[in-house]
C-alpha cells in the first residue's frame, strides 16, 4: 500500500483527505489480462509512431496539451478532491502544465534533433549522431503533482518517438486518468495509454520484458525497488526520487526574504513537495530576529476546506501522512525540541488536517532532521554563521535534491552552492521556480538516479548512434 489506499475487490478506494468520503466513481484496477493487451498495443504502435517526422510528433504533443484546456477547471477540482491541494494551487498545477506546449516543448524538440559533426568542405568527413528511441516506456507518476509531473516524463519520452505507459499512484488515479487522456486524444492509438493500481500493478508492468524504460518521480524506497527490478534486463532508468532539503541563512541576508521563503516553500501544497525547505539553519547571531519573522509570516497561513478561497493550507494526502509527520513532531519534542508556534485547523477525525507548526532548537540527530517530513513544518536550527559549517550542515543528509543559501554576498554564495551535494542550489530564492527551462532536474545521493528536464533530462528517453561518411554526408 503507498500511503494507505486499500484496493477491494479490484477496486481502489480513493478517499477524500478532507473529508474522509469514498470519492466517486470507483475507479478499477487494471487486471493482468487488460495490462497485457496494454502493453501489446503500445509495442504494436511504437514503429509507427517513430516514423514520424520529430516535427509530427511535436505538434501532436501541443495539440494533446492544447486539448486539455478545456478541462482544466474539472481537472484541478478532481486534484483537490482526491489530494487536498488548494484550489488555487491546483489551478496553477494545470496552468502550468498546459503552458508547457509553448518554448518549453520546443526545447524538447531541439534536444531530439540530428547533430552534424564535421562536414563542409568538399570530401570532408561527416558523420551524424542521431536518436533511437527505447520502445515502450513507463512512467509512474505522483500524488503530490498528480497532474504537473507527468509531462515532465512522459512529453520527452514520446517526442523521442517511444510509446508511453502511464500508472497514475493510487491516491490520484482520476487526476491522471483525467489529463493522460486529454493528452492522449491527439495521438495514434496506443501512444499513450493508462493503467490503474497500485505497486502490485506497476511491478507486473515494469518487469514484462516488452517494457524498455521505467521513469519515476516518487520516493526513494520505491526507486530502490523499482532499480531491482529492473536490473535483470538492464533497463534504463530515470528516478526523481525523495529530498530533505536544507536552507541556510547567513547573518547579512535580507531576513524579510529569507524568513517568507522559508514559511512558503516549508508549507506549499502542505509540504508535500520533494524540494520542500524542510531544514533551516539560521546564524545563531540572528536566531531571535529570524524566528519572530518566520512567526510573522506563520501565522498568516490558514488551515481548512481547500475548496474555500481563504484557505493556504488544505489537509494532508493521507493518515498515512500524517501519522507519519506527528510522530517526527512529537519526537522532536521529547527530544527538546521548542514549539513556537502550532495553527488551528479542523477537529475531524476522518479527515487528513494537520497544523502548520514552527520548531526551533533541533539538534542534527532528531528524525526530522534525517527523514522526509513532508508536511506543514517550519524546521529551525542554528549554525555558527561560518561557511564551512554551513556547507558541512546542508551536506548531513543522505538526500541531495535541492538547497538553499541566502546572503547578500553572491560571491560567497556562489562559494557555498558549488560545495552542497544537491542538483539545484538556488540563492535567495526558490530555485525551481526561478531556474532557467533548460536546467536539469537531478538529484545527487539518493535523491534520484538520471535526470529529467533541461537538453540533457530530455535525451534521456532516447539512444544516441553514430552515423558515420567518409566522404560529406547526405543531405
Amino acid at each position: 500500500m503507498v500511503q494507505g489506499v486499500v484496493v477491494e475487490n479490484g477496486v481502489i478506494q480513493n478517499i477524500n483527505p478532507a473529508t474522509g468520503q469514498l470519492i466517486e466513481p470507483a475507479v478499477n484496477v487494471t487486471s493482468p489480462e487488460e495490462l497485457e493487451n496494454i502493453i501489446s498495443a503500445a509495442n504494436a504502435s511504437q514503429p509507427s509512431w517513430s516514423d514520424k517526422t520529430l516535427s509530427e510528433r511535436i505538434e501532436a504533443i501541443r495539440q494533446g496539451l492544447i486539448a486539455v484546456e478545456p478541462i482544466g477547471d474539472e481537472l484541478a477540482s478532481v486534484i483537490t478532491e482526491e489530494m487536498g491541494k488548494v484550489s488555487a494551487e491546483a489551478k496553477l498545477e494545470v496552468s502550468n502544465a498546459i503552458g508547457l506546449k509553448d518554448g518549453w516543448l520546443d526545447m524538447v524538440k531541439e534536444a531530439n534533433e540530428d547533430v552534424h559533426l564535421g562536414g563542409g568542405e568538399e570530401g570532408k568527413a561527416e558523420s551524424i549522431v542521431v536518436r533511437d528511441p527505447l520502445g515502450v516506456v513507463v512512467v509512474i507518476s505522483p500524488w503530490n503533482f498528480p497532474a504537473g509531473e507527468i509531462p515532465f516524463l512522459a512529453i520527452p519520452a514520446l517526442a523521442a518517438g517511444n510509446t508511453v505507459i502511464v500508472k497514475p499512484s493510487e491516491v490520484t488515479p482520476r487526476s491522471g486518468e483525467l489529463f493522460c487522456r486529454a493528452l492522449a486524444s491527439s495521438l495514434p492509438e496506443g501512444v499513450l495509454q493508462v493503467v490503474q493500481g497500485d505497486g502490485k500493478t506497476g511491478e507486473q508492468l515494469i518487469s514484462s520484458d516488452d517494457i524498455h524504460m521505467v521513469a519515476m518521480t516518487g520516493s526513494t524506497a520505491t526507486g530502490k525497488k523499482i532499480m531491482n527490478v529492473c536490473s535483470k534486463k538492464l533497463k534504463r532508468l530515470v528516478l526523481e526520487l525523495g529530498g530533505k532539503d536544507p536552507m541556510v541563512v547567513f547573518k547579512d541576508a535580507d531576513l524579510d526574504n529569507a524568513a517568507n521563503d522559508a514559511v512558503a516553500f516549508s508549507l506549499f501544497n502542505c509540504g508535500q513537495v520533494c524540494c520542500a525547505v524542510e531544514r533551516v539553519y539560521v546564524d545563531e547571531s540572528i536566531q531571535n530576529e529570524f524566528e519572530q519573522k518566520v512567526l510573522d509570516v506563520a501565522k498568516k497561513y490558514k488551515v481548512g476546506n481547500p475548496t474555500d478561497a481563504d484557505t493556504t493550507i488544505g489537509p494532508l494526502a493521507s493518515q498515512v501522512q500524517r501519522e507519519n509527520i506527528s510522530k517526527q513532531v512529537e519526537a522532536a519534542v521529547k527530544e527538546g525540541a521548542k514549539v513556537l508556534y502550532q495553527s488551528d485547523c479542523p477537529d475531524d477525525r476522518h479527515a487528513n488536517f494537520y497544523p502548520v507548526t514552527v520548531l526551533s532548537s533541533l539538534k542534527q540527530v532528531m528524525p526530522i532532521q534525517n527523514l522526509e517530513t513532508f508536511g506543514p513544518v517550519v524546521a529551525m536550527s542554528t549554525f555558527d554563521g561560518t561557511e564551512e559549517a554551513a556547507i558541512e550542515m546542508a551536506n548531513s543528509s543522505e538526500f541531495g535534491l535541492a538547497s538553499y543559501v541566502y546572503t547578500t554576498d553572491l560571491t560567497k554564495g556562489s562559494r557555498v552552492a558549488r560545495k552542497i551535494r544537491s542538483g539545484q542550489v538556488g540563492i535567495n530564492c526558490y530555485s525551481i521556480l526561478e531556474a532557467q527551462p533548460a536546467c536539469p532536474w537531478i538529484g545527487h545521493k539518493q535523491s534520484g538516479f538520471g535526470s529529467h528536464s533541461g537538453m540533457d533530462g530530455f535525451r534521456s528517453f532516447s539512444v544516441p548512434k553514430s552515423i558515420v561518411f567518409t566522404t560529406n554526408a547526405p543531405k
